[in-house]
């Protein structure tokens, strides 16, 4: 059996998935919950891929935060070699446990929270855009009015 594929929905960050057609935000923030980059890709898309990439080009920081999607020992060294402390969950199919700050792990929070706040924007939490740019300015329009929320 033959299926047809949508053309051109990879480059509008749109993907298919079980429960549909999906978009994800990869996005950092700060300590106060400010989104400061971010990047958009197709729903089944995994966490890992672009996090080095929005990282690099952004200031070293103390430590970062992240849940078991971002355990990889890549990343890990990625973020070492900047001098960047990692607060990541073991994934449970770890062999080799690397150090866990349970206490840092505890301001994850924040990031949630600021992902809460990105989604009370109706046209951020339903994506209506069809075209990636247009999505794009939306999630930038709707971070820099939390800037002041």
């Amino acid at each position: 059996m033959c299926r047809r594929r949508k053309r051109g929905a990879q480059q509008q960050a749109i993907e298919r998935s079980r429960g549909g057609r999906t978009t994800k935000i990869h996005a950092i923030v700060d300590g106060d919950g400010r989104i400061i980059a971010f990047e958009l890709t197709g729903g089944n898309r995994h966490d890992i891929k672009p996090a080095a990439g929005l990282i690099e080009p952004l200031p070293q920081a103390k430590s970062l935060l992240g849940d078991a999607a971002y355990d990889s020992d890549a990343f890990r060294a990625f973020l070492t070699g900047r001098g960047t402390t990692p607060a990541i969950k073991q994934n449970p199919t770890r062999k080799r446990l690397h150090p866990f700050d349970k206490d840092a792990y505890k301001g994850r929070n924040i990031i949630e929270r600021s992902f809460s706040h990105l989604k009370d924007w109706r046209r951020v939490a339903t994506r209506y855009d069809k075209l990636a740019r247009n999505f794009c300015a939306t999630v930038v329009l709707a971070s820099i009015l939390l800037w002041w929320a």
